[in-house]
């Protein structure tokens, strides 16, 4: 008898009008894997419901500069659709369902809309290639909650990352040649590639946390298999609040750059694969108009895989393998968390 499968995406959210920032945004500050401190569950509701009233002005004058929504909704709706297709293509009875952390769809709808309809197996595999506690282990975590408070009980399975999976390598590659093109012959010596990924505080690497490591791998491999000649380096961006965080931060990476005579950059969003408001505002429109203010005179910036042939071969390509029982990859992050030592060891959970 064949198996219904129901293989659940992770993903950020974002909101779905500008009505929905301020909401969104209070979802986020009260998430505990993200507001954690001797003492945050006394505040955090608290600290939520301020910090999302001081953003939610600027925030939505961004997402209006970029249609007055997020795009991620849809995106993530393109990948689920693709991924459903191939899976099917491959024989499973397989159905694919999106759960986003701080917006619409919940985690808890689509635990009840599995539950109703009876599936077998559950394959949890986040949209975030590399492992941290402020998204897979999030998500995880509220996953974990909802389905407690449902009772549901159907066999779960996480797919925690996959940094270096040859396909998304291998996709990558193929958008950043895709990007060189629009600098019309400038020799790559040239032009600047800059990476770019959304940091972390310091103190989440220093507690353990892996996506550092996994980012400077997906990074590495990257270099490997693209072999440009263009001198590169990883950045990172959207720090929030007077916590360190990794570094060097991308705008003063391009200002660095800039002053020092280099006039092409071209900017990859290494850890994101869906566009959202840290590429299209954060990246295209802020740090693209500080560029040109500092002298660049090209600005190029590598579209997200979104449903990127190879990317989504990479999805199927981790859900089969998952699904071998003689098979347990991309697991080693997960369990270090759930053991709860005091100073877990970052992993990388290798798939070459």
């Amino acid at each position: 008898m064949t198996k219904k499968i129901a293989v659940v995406l992770f993903q950020l959210g974002g909101p779905d009008s500008l009505e929905a920032v301020q909401p969104f945004l209070y979802n986020l500050f009260r998430d505990p894997d993200i507001i954690d401190f001797p003492g945050a569950f006394l505040a955090r509701n608290f600290l939520a419901t301020l910090i999302s009233k001081r953003r939610s002005e600027p925030v939505a004058e961004h997402y209006k500069e970029i249609g007055g929504k997020s795009p991620i909704l849809e995106l993530t709706q393109r990948q689920a659709s693709a991924l459903e297709s191939r899976l099917r293509g491959s024989g499973l009875e397989a159905s694919v369902f999106i759960a986003m952390r701080y917006w619409h769809p919940m985690t808890a709808d689509v635990v009840r809309n599995i539950q109703q309809n009876g599936f077998d197996r559950i394959i949890l595999l986040p949209l975030y290639p590399q492992f941290s506690r402020a998204t897979t282990l999030s998500s995880m975590n509220e996953w974990k909650r909802q389905a407690g408070k449902a009772g549901l009980n159907t066999p779960t399975q996480l797919i925690c990352c996959y940094p270096n999976h040859p396909l998304f390598i291998q996709a990558l590659v193929e958008n950043i040649n895709q990007t060189y093109v629009r600098f019309n012959g400038i020799p790559q010596e040239e032009i600047d590639l800059l990476f770019s990924a959304h940091g972390v505080p310091l103190v989440f690497i220093e507690q353990g946390d892996p996506y550092q490591l996994q980012i400077e791998e997906t990074v590495k491999r990257v270099l490997e298999h693209g072999r440009w000649k263009s001198p590169s380096i990883l950045c990172y961006q959207s720090k929030v609040g007077p916590q360190k965080w990794l570094e060097p931060a991308l705008t003063d990476t391009i200002e660095r750059l800039a002053r020092s005579g280099r006039k092409n950059l071209l900017i990859v969003p290494v850890a994101f694969v869906t566009e959202h408001i840290e590429t299209l505002h954060e990246i295209n429109i802020e740090e693209r108009e500080k560029a040109k203010h500092l002298g660049v005179k090209q600005f190029e910036m590598m579209p997200a895989l979104n449903d990127h042939p190879r990317f989504i071969q990479c999805l199927a390509d981790l859900v089969m393998a998952r699904l071998d029982s003689n098979y347990d990859p991309g697991s080693k992050c997960m369990k270090l968390w759930e053991e709860k030592p005091e100073r877990p060891k970052p992993v990388l959970c290798p798939w070459v």
